[in-house]
């Protein structure tokens, strides 16, 4: 029954917004589709999302808990979904929220988001790490290219690569690019430019198109088959936009086949051009090295020893010669201090000497044994003795004695 109201006896909100409440309850759940424009990650359990119609300017807030969240799979921001919901009205804000129950991708979306499970499974065993990554070499021998039969990326690789480097070599193999059977075809010729002994770099190139068409550089049988593979491989599917698995497992991702083409095979002007200025500064380098050395070399020319080596020996000669004159006079000078001081001792040693003693009117006696007779006490008369004198000796005989008291 409908509430009657007036003016001057209206009904209480709590009456209306109960009232509301359980008419919105009475309908059922049901499956809607719409387009997520926004998540709002919470650290509860309850989580909020807004939904909005693919076509019209319509939304709505969605209630749901993470483990619906979760269960659906990593989905983000602008996946288009289908949600199973049911009306509910909130009594004490009066809000109508929509509770969703279970939650799928749909369309694209449910693509997307199994691209993107796959890809943090893949992402997990570490077949993205960039440490495994090989670099392209310089210049190789020969190219693989795996692309489409008569494609627009063919011609633009092939052109490209001729365009930069003539000389190239490239090593065509021809598969499908979309449906079912393309990415074991695609595997194949992977598996067979692998095994040549002269390719080494592989570049596997498709146009743009939807995300259906680019589902088969999505599978994980390919993607695993690039990351076992020998050479490097290079991505090039797509527009730059275009990211499918294939671009994270490959060594080197290119936006465009044309850029695929860059990257391998350097540009042959552009080579030569950088060649030439190497070539330039090196041989500046070099006039700039040897113009340097000769100046200081001319630098240590000036110099007065080198213009008159002889001039340097002058110094020394004028100090050797002052060093001898100074050597000299100390020999002299030692020599005439050495001669005084001799000729002093000689004086010396001479008028201590007995001799001299002799010279002076003194003789010596000596008994017949030979000694010293120094007192009178010393010999007897009658005794023999002998008188050593300066010029000679004398023979006597004592006749007398006569001692002298000592006072």
């Amino acid at each position: 029954m409908g509430l009657s109201s007036s003016a001057e006896q209206p009904q209480p909100l709590r009456v209306v917004v109960n009232s509301t409440k359980e008419w919105v309850d009475r309908l059922n759940p049901i499956w809607v589709e719409g387009q997520l424009i926004e998540i709002k990650q919470r650290s509860g359990a309850m989580q909020f999302l807004t939904m909005r119609d693919t076509l019209a300017e319509v939304s709505v807030t969605i209630s749901t808990t993470r483990a619906v969240l979760d269960a659906a799979g990593p989905i983000t921001e602008g996946t288009i979904v289908a949600a199973w919901v049911k009306p509910v009205v909130w009594a004490k804000s009066g809000s109508l929220v929509f509770d969703c129950r279970e939650l799928r991708p749909s369309g694209e979306g449910r693509l997307l988001a199994a691209i993107e499970q796959r890809k943090r499974m893949l992402q997990a065993e570490g077949l993205f790490d960039p440490s495994r990554k090989r670099r392209l070499p310089f210049l190789p021998k020969r190219i693989g290219l795996i692309t489409g039969a008569g494609s627009a990326a063919e011609r633009d690789v092939i052109e490209n690569i001729a365009r930069r480097w003539p000389a190239a070599v490239v090593e065509v193999r021809h598969t499908l690019v979309q449906g079912p059977n393309a990415a074991e075809q695609v595997i194949d010729a992977l598996t067979a430019l692998d095994r040549h002994p002269e390719v080494e770099v592989i570049i596997i190139a498709r146009g743009g198109g939807s995300l259906e068409d680019l589902l088969p550089f999505s599978e994980e049988a390919l993607a695993r088959a690039v990351f076992a593979c020998r050479t490097p491989v290079v991505s090039a599917i797509g527009h730059e936009t275009d990211t499918p698995i294939l671009d994270l497992v490959a060594d080197l991702r290119a936006s465009t086949p044309t850029d695929a083409a860059k990257r391998v095979v350097p540009d042959a002007a552009t080579e030569a051009a950088n060649l030439a200025t190497a070539v330039g500064r090196m041989r500046q380098a070099m006039i700039t090295r040897v113009s340097t050395e000769q100046r200081r070399l001319d630098e240590v020319r000036t110099r007065p020893v080198l213009r008159d080596p002889s001039a340097t020996l002058d110094g020394h000669r004028e100090r050797l010669t002052s060093t001898r004159e100074r050597l000299g006079r100390a020999i002299e000078v030692r020599l005439r201090e050495e001669r005084t001081g001799l000729t002093h001792a000689i004086e010396r040693v001479r008028a201590l000497s007995p001799k001299a003693t002799l010279q002076r009117g003194y003789a010596i006696l000596t008994d017949a044994s030979g000694d010293t007779v120094d007192r009178v006490a010393a010999t007897a008369k009658g005794a023999k003795l002998t008188a050593r004198m300066a010029d000679g000796q004398l023979g006597l005989t004592v006749t007398k004695t006569d001692p002298v008291e000592q006072p």
